[in-house]
């Protein structure tokens, strides 16, 4: 303890002297010091955010006591060749019971989720139509961790009608008062009681809701027996939570016999041949969970690397920044290191002053880097992280706090070992008698480190050109039917039964020209359908290939613009076509096997438990987004089957229209809100993560140019100091300042043009990565690779030029008297 005490009291003057040191030498070089802090404190602040997002994504669910052993089932189907048709993040009714029944000794407890739509609850005056609402099983509470502020886990849930709500849903209805104990009615059709208060749902959750009913509600209403025959109807979450210690992987082993026992008594032959079971751990669901059917939208893991390769770009890049300044400089500390060697300093000294220098920058750049954070952080949350509210949260964070002095710290060594390493070595005599120009045998290191910089700032320039080329073209290639000035509006049973004299009256409104119902819109995403047969070659052949039917009014495709190949459309006035009769896309055409569309006319078809012929054939259009392959789809007369209502409006009617449906709808849906979506602002909004990294890419790659001009200007400095006597030389023996400005942006021109290859490089292989995961992609075009190459070169002369204007202006007898 006495050695370690003398130690520390040993070290404190010498500590103390360096810092006094590093001050005086930030004093002396007040610029440079400037903008070493600033690059850095750039860098790190953009490490920082990116980190904070990436820290958000990777702890989804993690905040339950058993995320560990908490698994979601989810169902897949496979067609003769083995290949998946379609993956549904939920299950039929059944399987989450008989999953706990099965395995008494791997389940612990089984829970289904349901969202109920078009929820309308309903308070005195208040009526609200809720989107996140769940009936969920009495085991909820038990299988999630979610903090109850009112009461028991066990309970709340466990009786028909009870009603769970959030804190936020509590005050939406009762404000500051005790909501334990009151009611709200469904639907105008049953009292619900609310048994328990809980916090909010974290934000990072995979599931979100507001409200959580008991599931016996939904046994109530379509009865237990019922829920236990349906294996069609795959609308249910289900978890499950596993005992401790027990390995996922062998229950998921014993789920195909599983499947083989229970479908085969419903007449299934081979279930486990065509279905599968999978379990999917609950923490990997955000990130890496896409299936065709999710509680709601999840992040992508493949933006985390993208995010997390921009975050420490940007850091080497103010590391480099640091260290092309540091070693600039480095001509006029060469006479103070060999004073320090002369009068006894080893280089351990050295070294340790150098280093204390970077340590104090770094803390100092993290300082205002905080700063920075914190004043750009509202913004960010709103424009580019707009589904998360990301914060520092310095006092519950340990996170935040090893991010910041990790930062530092890395940053200090990353940043200050080489100058420090570099300048210590100095050999006195040398130094002293000024023989020997510091740092030149070198110039190849720093050369290649600017390189490396604009390589990678050319490479972000780029990424921002092609990823907004390819919104560009999602958003405005044809997708071959008429998505503008459509909007379409949720029904409900009541509307349907007399949608014929809603049609007629919304029609007679001059701003709306059609007028249709369906199953799906377009922007919605297909699910396949199974089971069926197709006339091929004579013969009844099954259906053995992804095929997805929309159930539509007898207008739909006319609504849309949709132009036939062959046949003809559906028509109101024959019987047969309402209950016999089958639409197709080319792409179910080549599906199923016939030779052409004219062709499958009048082919027999047998297809959701219809049994009819092929009246018409479509051409193939782009019902999903461009990231999806388009889909066989059959159409057919919808007998009940609709969601949604479908009206073309004239091109500049829009708000009388609106205010109309709106009163239309007040009347036809009391208590509902108006709610419509337009078709084409659906479709785009489907790339917002696309959005969301064109947006990051370009702020940060701004960044990454600003840092990298910094890391030049502080080559040409080093390069000026060097060449101050040769250019006044050169000046006495004639040459102009144009000669000598050429000079001197010449050898940065080789560095800029020999970096544009390299960034172009890994540009193209990296978007062209990017854009497999679309169908459909732009082509990579050479716009921006020509601007990234011309602004790189433009920026490095208008830098170098600042930089040297001085040098090649200055009196050439001042120059040499100064050397």
């Amino acid at each position: 303890m006495l050695k370690c005490l003398r130690a520390y009291y040993n070290l404190q003057p010498m500590l103390s002297n360096y810092l006094k040191l590093a001050l005086r030498q930030m004093r002396n070089q007040k610029l440079y010091t400037l903008i070493n802090v600033l690059g850095l404190a750039i860098g790190m602040a953009a490490c920082i955010i990116i980190l904070l997002f990436v820290q958000k994504e990777l702890s989804y669910d993690e905040f339950h006591d058993h995320s560990d052993r908490i698994y979601r089932v989810s169902r897949q189907w496979f067609n003769e060749d083995g290949e998946t048709s379609l993956h549904l993040g939920h299950c039929a009714p059944p399987f989450a019971p008989l999953l706990k029944n099965d395995f008494p000794g791997p389940v612990e407890e089984a829970i289904r989720l349901l969202r109920g739509f078009n929820s309308l609850l309903i308070v005195g005056d208040k009526q609200i139509e809720e989107p996140n609402f769940f009936f969920a099983e009495d085991g909820f509470f038990q299988v999630f961790s979610y903090d109850l502020l009112g009461g028991d886990p066990q309970k709340v849930l466990a009786e028909p009608n009870a009603l769970v709500l959030t804190e936020t849903a509590a005050k939406r209805y009762f404000g500051s008062e005790d909501p334990i104990g009151k009611t709200l009615s469904y639907q105008n059709q049953v009292d619900l009681k609310v048994t328990g208060l809980m916090k909010d749902v974290p934000d990072n959750s995979h599931i979100h809701f507001d409200m959580l009913c008991s599931f016996q509600t939904v046994e109530d209403f379509f009865g237990r027996e019922n829920l236990m025959n349906n294996w069609g109807s795959n609308n249910y979450a289900t978890y499950l939570l596993l005992k401790e210690d027990y390995e996922y992987k062998d229950l998921e082993e014993q789920l195909p016999g599983f499947l083989n026992s229970h479908l085969e008594a419903y007449g299934e032959i081979s279930p486990s041949m065509y279905n599968k079971l999978n379990l999917w751990p609950l923490t990997s669901i955000h990130l890496y969970s896409h299936l065709d059917s999710e509680i709601q939208s999840n992040g992508d893991i493949a933006y985390v690397y993208i995010f997390s390769a921009i975050a420490l770009l940007i850091l080497v890049i103010a590391c480099i920044n640091f260290v092309n300044l540091s070693t600039a400089r480095a001509t006029r500390r060469a006479k103070e290191v060999g004073l320090r060697k002369v009068i006894g300093a080893n280089r351990g000294i050295l070294f340790r002053q150098f280093m204390t220098e970077s340590f104090f920058l770094a803390f100092l750049a993290m300082a205002l880097s905080i700063l920075l954070v914190e004043f750009f952080l509202p913004y960010l949350n709103t424009h580019i992280f707009e589904d998360t509210s990301l914060a520092m949260h310095y006092g519950r964070n340990g996170f935040i706090l090893l991010l910041l002095g990790g930062l530092t710290l890395v940053v200090g060594i990353l940043a200050g070992s080489y100058p420090a390493l570099y300048l210590s070595r100095f050999q006195p005599i040398e130094t002293l008698k000024n023989s020997a120009q510091p740092g030149s045998h070198k110039s190849w290191l720093r050369s290649g480190l600017v390189v490396f910089q604009f390589a990678i700032s050319i490479m972000l320039i780029i990424g921002v050109g092609v990823i907004q080329q390819q919104l560009n073209y999602v958003r405005t290639k044809p997708l071959g039917f008429d998505k503008e000035n459509v909007l379409s509006l949720p029904i409900s049973d009541e509307i349907y039964q007399q949608f014929d004299r809603l049609k007629g009256r919304l029609l007679q409104e001059p701003g709306i020209t059609d007028v249709t119902l369906s199953s799906r819109v377009p922007s919605d995403r297909l699910l396949d359908s199974q089971g069926g047969s197709a006339e091929v070659d004579g013969e009844m052949k099954p259906l053995n290939t992804r095929v997805a039917d929309i159930h539509v009014g007898h207008d739909y495709l006319n609504t849309y613009g949709v132009k036939f190949v062959a046949g003809r459309n559906f028509d109101k006035n024959l019987a047969s076509d309402s209950a016999q009769a089958f639409i197709l896309n080319e792409a179910a055409v080549k599906a199923i096997g016939w030779d052409s569309p004219e062709a499958a006319i009048d082919k027999r078809l047998t297809y959701g438990g219809r049994n009819g012929r092929v009246i018409g054939i479509t051409e193939d259009f782009h019902f999903e987004n461009l990231r999806q392959s388009i889909a066989p789809i059959v159409f057919m007369i919808t007998q009940g089957r609709a969601n949604e209502i479908s009206i073309r409006l004239h091109a500049g009617a829009k708000e009388e229209v609106l205010s109309f449906l709106e009163n239309e709808w007040t009347y036809l849906r009391p208590g509902y809100p108006f709610t419509y979506n337009f078709i084409a602002d659906s479709f785009n909004e489907q790339y917002g993560e696309d959005e969301r990294l064109a947006k990051l890419v370009r702020y940060f790659s701004i960044l990454a140019i600003i840092i990298a001009a910094l890391g030049l200007l502080g080559l040409a400095s080093f390069m000026t100091e060097q060449r101050f006597r040769e250019i006044g030389i050169r000046k006495v023996l004639g040459a102009t300042a144009t000669q000598i400005l050429l000079l001197l942006t010449s050898r940065f021109t080789y560095l800029v043009l020999f970096a544009i290859p390299i960034g172009a490089l890994l540009a193209y292989l990296l978007v062209d990565y990017w854009l497999d995961s679309f169908a459909y992609s732009t082509n990579i075009r050479m716009g921006p690779f020509i601007i990234a190459g011309a602004g790189a070169l433009l920026l490095a002369w208008i830098t170098v030029i600042v930089q040297t204007y001085r040098a090649a202006f200055t009196d050439p007898v001042k120059a040499i008297k100064e050397e």
